[in-house]
């Protein structure tokens, strides 16, 4: 891989890791916090941290607040029902549940990467997709029929998470177009800030007043995800494709179970364990080599491009 294809997939694969964990931690918030308050605090720390940045560094670059591109309000508007889709999605299912159905966004966003983008795939990423994308059918399979017998909550849930992986691709979309002529983290200070300011409404600052410590860390810790992985998805967009960003990302399922699996072993209480088959341990696998396959260039390829 060149210098800028190395680059851009290790900052795929950070977001990758960050969206692994935030399921879990999401779902732990959500039995103390409503999703609006979490979705309002994540968004309003992130962006307070990149605005103070900016005010005593580069102070030029708050200009994009007083008049922002349209389709760069069109992308935080997704981005900020994103958030709230996946975080009532995963309050009503599971943080497992929710990885699985959010995949649809990294989906559409390969999609888009290859109508929109004209991006091409070679033989060997083409094989790649296909054995991601079977992987991921035989992990998740025993996990979507043991959810089906909750139909209420997980309806409920489905739809939620749908709504927010198409909101998720429709702002992916926008980034890929708007990185290449702006600064990624002036970008992501306006679709921080304003989800923030719309979802103040409906944020609980009572309850926010009763919190104890432990609580509090947990919120900075999903804040502060929020600005360390968006930071390095907007990044990553200017290194390396949208289908291969699609691929890297769409693992971060896997890092959810593996942890998963981890907290089942300790036996902590304050979550419930979801199970993960032999069959399963092997569709991660797939989904593994599916992914150094999409990402991976031949030799010959890379040292005509030097």
């Amino acid at each position: 891989m060149t210098p800028n294809t190395t680059k851009g997939v290790l900052l795929a694969m950070t977001t990758a890791f960050l969206w692994g964990f935030l399921a879990i931690a999401l779902k732990v918030a959500s039995t103390m916090v409503d999703s609006y308050t979490i979705v309002w605090f994540r968004f309003t720390v992130a962006f307070l941290a990149l605005f103070s940045f900016f005010l005593f560094r580069k102070r030029e670059m708050l200009r994009i607040l007083i008049k922002p591109p349209f389709i760069l309000v069109v992308a935080a508007l997704a981005l900020g029902w994103n958030y709230l889709g996946f975080m009532q999605g995963v309050s009503y299912t599971s943080p497992g549940n929710a990885q699985v159905i959010i995949q649809l966004g990294p989906v559409l966003l390969a999609v888009a990467g290859i109508i929109i983008y004209k991006e091409k795939l070679s033989r060997r990423q083409i094989i790649g997709f296909v054995v991601a994308s079977v992987g991921f059918l035989l992990f998740y399979r025993q996990q979507l029929i043991t959810m089906l017998g909750k139909e209420a909550d997980f309806n409920t849930g489905v739809l939620w998470i749908v709504s927010g992986a198409v909101a998720w691709s429709i702002y992916a979309v926008f980034q890929k177009k708007l990185v290449q002529t702006h600064h990624a983290q002036t970008m992501n200070m306006f679709i921080y800030g304003l989800p923030a300011l719309l979802f103040m409404p409906a944020a609980n600052f009572d309850h926010l007043a009763t919190l104890t410590p432990g609580w509090w860390i947990l919120l900075f810790f999903l804040a502060a995800n929020t600005l360390i992985a968006y930071g390095t998805l907007g990044a990553a967009f200017k290194y390396i494709e949208a289908n291969k960003i699609s691929i890297i990302v769409a693992m971060n399922p896997v890092i959810t179970f593996i942890t998963m699996a981890i907290l089942s072993e300790r036996h902590v209480s304050w979550i419930p364990p979801e199970n993960i088959s032999p069959q399963g341990y092997l569709a991660a696998i797939l989904v593994l080599t599916g992914a150094v396959l999409v990402v991976k260039r031949k030799r010959k390829k890379i040292d005509g491009n030097l």
